[in-house]
């Protein structure tokens, strides 16, 4: 794998004059502005005809701008300044590539390089809009350094308010910037950015893959939202798509110059049978170009510290891991079904990443554990930071879904939680995006279900199903935060238990914004029980930015007793300990340690609890051999 890195690698350095010129296309393909007021334009359409540029500029005459036809492929325009010396396309304008394809048909298209493409209310299709302003956002403040602990607050901009409408990135910015840095969490990864026609695809049908989403704001609004973030010293990374692409023709990629092909693999094999979607060609040279670029572009233009890949077991495999499971044996990995292409593509990108800004983050989303994924390309791996660890959430989901509390199993689920490749960083989750859409149920509302509605209200008796669900919230949250992981991610909302569920605007909802929202007003309300967990959360991160256990060396387990329900572990010379047993509480209880006070309880009244412990005590361990360790104390 390293070896066609390797051949990749050095057949950009002889063609193209390296990888730095390479990724830097962005700067000059689709409709740039010079600094005279000409324009220059260029376009990738091997299957074209003859390709035209059409606008506001020249009242949508389809013939009277043609590219220049070059090698492989490409087409190149350049339209001069106008003699009062302003651009000839001013700033707003509309534009349409025009492509006459091979069989002789118009074909009217965005660029595939468009920055800013926006949709009226009367319209179905997004139309391209040409992105040049007199003066853009000049950013004012410096990245963050790289962090020691990743604690990822995943949001989505359009849902991020409690109101039923698509909220915007200056909302984002002055209301929930300041509430994610108050909850602890320093990093803010950045859902259903690159604009995609489909509001309910949460992103991940991608038409403009070079366009902010227009439907939060302008280019500016977000490149002021990542530096107000950058002020709070809060690191921002962006779920880039970069595994498939939306169908979509007039407003996306799909048959750009006419053929099925140009970005995506001909036939049968360009085609995502679940997804309905189109799949890259990851050996077409220009595709590489395409994708790399993209990705430089969201570092250099707007500042974003990173990228979660999506979808990277889809990339991996010609299966697209449909149908497929993964038992970790390794001819599992290696064979003809791995898709060698998108893995030597993945390790050009972060080896790009890496060299050209060696500050920035990767996280890969791959559900199949494949090996050195997260081990440096020059290793013969993939080159992320992190891999997302994917079976810690469906673990939490199986439990409480298929078992009795009694029947909890103590070592499966520690297992879950340690379970991962060595040297390899993990991200631990309790849930995320996935968990809350509609069909699925988020840990709060599975523990809690309907009762949600009637008795979170501190002036309704504490029910045992509230004050179960409350408890056990607090508690897997906190076994996944400090266990689980090199890193901690959540979906905003989750924190406090967000009721109900997550659900887009559609047709089979008709059209309502209800459940499209996030109702951060429950935790300000002191009558209702959300503001335990939300408080609980916040405390959790704060404790772990004191010791940091994600950036520690794995926990040491020192107790997973199935008939006590009792997990106690070691990690950043703290001591955790869970008691999972649903009606036995324990007096004088053995534990590994040294010396002991309370740092953080789940039973405190500030988070819900029903402040059983005393705070004030300290404990003091005696020289008594227990479970492999010379002292130990009662708790």
């Amino acid at each position: 794998r390293y070896s066609l890195f390797y051949n990749h690698l050095k057949s950009i350095e002889e063609n193209e004059g390296g990888l730095d010129k390479f990724s830097k296309s962005y700067k000059n393909f689709g409709v740039n502005q010079l600094s005279d007021g000409g324009i220059y334009c260029k376009e990738w359409a091997p299957g074209a005809e003859a390709v035209f540029l059409a606008g506001d500029f020249n009242e949508w005459n389809p013939f009277s701008h043609p590219y220049k036809k070059l090698e492989y492929g490409k087409w190149e325009l350049f339209i001069p300044p106008r003699q009062d010396g302003c651009p000839s396309v001013p700033h707003g304008s509309k534009l349409k590539v025009v492509i006459r394809a091979q069989n002789g048909n118009l074909l009217y298209r965005i660029s595939p390089w468009a920055r800013y493409v926006v949709r009226d209310e009367d319209k179905v299709n997004y139309d391209w809009v040409h992105w040049s302003p007199p003066q853009s956002y000049i950013h004012k403040h410096p990245s963050p350094k790289r962090l020691r602990s990743l604690k990822i607050y995943e949001s989505h901009v359009g849902i991020a308010s409690p109101e039923g409408k698509v909220a915007s990135y200056k909302n984002f910015t002055y209301n929930v910037l300041p509430r994610i840095k108050d909850l602890g969490y320093n990093c803010v990864q950045l859902m259903a950015i690159m604009e995609h026609a489909y509001y309910a695809s949460f992103g991940y049908q991608v038409t403009s893959f070079f366009a902010a989403s227009s439907r939060y704001g302008t280019p500016d609004d977000l490149k002021e939202m990542i530096d107000v973030a950058h002020s709070m010293g809060i690191t921002v990374l962006l779920d880039v798509v970069h595994s498939h692409a939306s169908k979509n023709c007039e407003d996306g990629l799909n048959n750009f110059d006419g053929t099925d092909s140009c970005f995506f693999h001909s036939g049968p094999k360009g085609t995502h049978q679940l997804w309905d979607s189109r799949l890259f060609d990851y050996a077409n040279w220009e595709v590489l170009r395409f994708l790399l670029s993209n990705l430089r572009m969201w570092i250099e233009d707007y500042r974003f510290d990173g990228f979660r890949f999506d979808g990277v077991t889809s990339m991996l495999y010609h299966h697209h891991g449909i149908g497929t499971g993964f038992s970790g044996g390794y001819h599992e990995y290696f064979g003809l079904h791995v898709d060698e292409d998108a893995l030597c593509y993945l390790m050009l990108a972060n080896h790009m990443i890496k060299f050209l800004h060696p500050e920035c983050i990767t996280i890969a989303e791959d559900v199949s554990g494949m090996p050195a994924l997260c081990r440096p390309v020059e290793e013969g791996g993939g080159g992320f930071d992190y891999r997302l660890a994917m079976a810690i959430p469906d673990k939490w989901i199986q439990i409480i879904k298929e078992l009795k509390d009694e029947d909890w199993n103590m070592g499966n689920i520690v297992h879950t939680l340690t379970n991962r490749r060595y040297e390899e960083k993990y991200i631990a989750y309790a849930e995320s995006h996935d968990q809350a859409l509609v069909g699925d149920k988020t840990l709060a509302f599975r523990l809690m279900d309907a009762e949600m509605y009637t008795n979170m209200s501190v002036l309704s008796p504490l029910t045992p199903v509230i004050d179960r669900g409350i408890q056990l919230h607090k508690m897997i949250r906190l076994i996944t935060h400090a266990l689980g992981g090199e890193s901690y991610l959540n979906f905003m909302g989750n924190e406090f238990g967000h009721p109900e569920w997550l659900d887009f605007p559609r047709i089979g909802n008709n059209e309502s914004y209800h459940y499209a929202r996030r109702q951060f007003n429950l935790t300000e309300d002191d009558l209702l029980r959300y503001r335990f967990l939300n408080a609980f959360d916040r405390d959790m991160n704060k404790l772990e930015e004191k010791f940091g256990w994600l950036s520690s060396p794995q926990a040491y387990v020192s107790e997973k007793h199935e008939s006590n329900k009792v997990i106690t572990f070691e990690r950043a010379g703290l001591v955790f300990i869970f008691n999972f047993h649903p009606y036995q509480s324990y007096v004088d209880y053995r534990v590994v340690s040294f010396k002991y006070k309370i740092l953080l309880d789940s039973d405190a009244a500030e988070y819900g609890g029903h402040r059983r412990l005393d705070h004030n005590t300290e404990y003091f361990s005696e020289k008594y051999s227990h479970n492999y360790r010379p002292n130990s104390l009662l708790v």
